[in-house]
């Protein structure tokens, strides 16, 4: 098995992103599936132009794409991508797209593949504060997830995907009190039971309810 994890550059005024940070510092190998990492440019339109070429390349079974959420306080994969962009500040190539649908001809919304209830559970059992979102905004996170949606509508129907967002770092808040943290090292913790849970679930769907027996 084969799944492609791809992450964030930096975006706004921070000079490090906690997503493609914590996905260099993955295993190549996690429960026996092959770990290809990725990182992505912070850029509506070309983050998928990137992850496309990608997939055609390595012909990956999944791809988890990872992003930065800051002001949460848990790693939270994401249910569904909405076709809307609407950027709150400019990308990284200087554009703020507003009230945007992604593709004219794709879905109002996909749902991912991905058992998240089974990785929220997995991630809880780490000893890391996880729930499943239903809210993946809609800035280039949303975007990156409904653009690999579409791909799989499009070109691509036997591969799974979805979305991670995890907390900014203890770095990160230096300056932004009463902010949620985590540490890298509990990212990639984080993100290696979520990958551990997406292996054991192969074949046979999500848990009916986070914390369930994912064995």
């Amino acid at each position: 098995m084969k799944i492609l994890v791809t992450g964030f550059d930096p975006f706004g005024s921070d000079k490090i992103n906690p997503a493609i940070e914590a996905v260099k510092k993955l295993p190549d190998e996690i429960a026996g599936a092959e770990i290809i990492k990725l990182e992505i440019p912070t850029i509506f339109n070309k983050c998928a132009e990137v992850v496309h070429a990608k997939i055609e390349e390595v012909k990956p079974d999944y791809v988890l794409d990872i992003g930065q959420a800051g002001g949460r306080f848990a790693l939270t994969p994401e249910r569904v991508a909405i076709n809307f962009d609407d950027g709150r500040i400019k990308d990284n190539a200087g554009y703020q797209p507003r009230n945007t649908p992604i593709h004219e001809d794709g879905q109002n919304a996909y749902f991912t593949q991905l058992p998240v209830k089974a990785m929220a559970t997995a991630i809880q059992n780490a000893g890391l504060p996880s729930y499943v979102s239903t809210t993946a905004g809609t800035y280039v996170c949303n975007h990156i997830m409904y653009q690999v949606q579409y791909f799989i509508d499009k070109d691509f129907p036997d591969l799974k995907a979805g979305f991670m967002h995890i907390p900014f770092l203890p770095d990160q808040v230096v300056n932004r009190p009463e902010t949620a943290c985590l540490s890298l090292d509990d990212d990639v913790r984080g993100i290696t039971a979520a990958i551990e849970a997406i292996v054991e679930r192969d074949g046979k769907g999500d848990l009916d309810v986070i914390g369930g027996n994912i064995a």
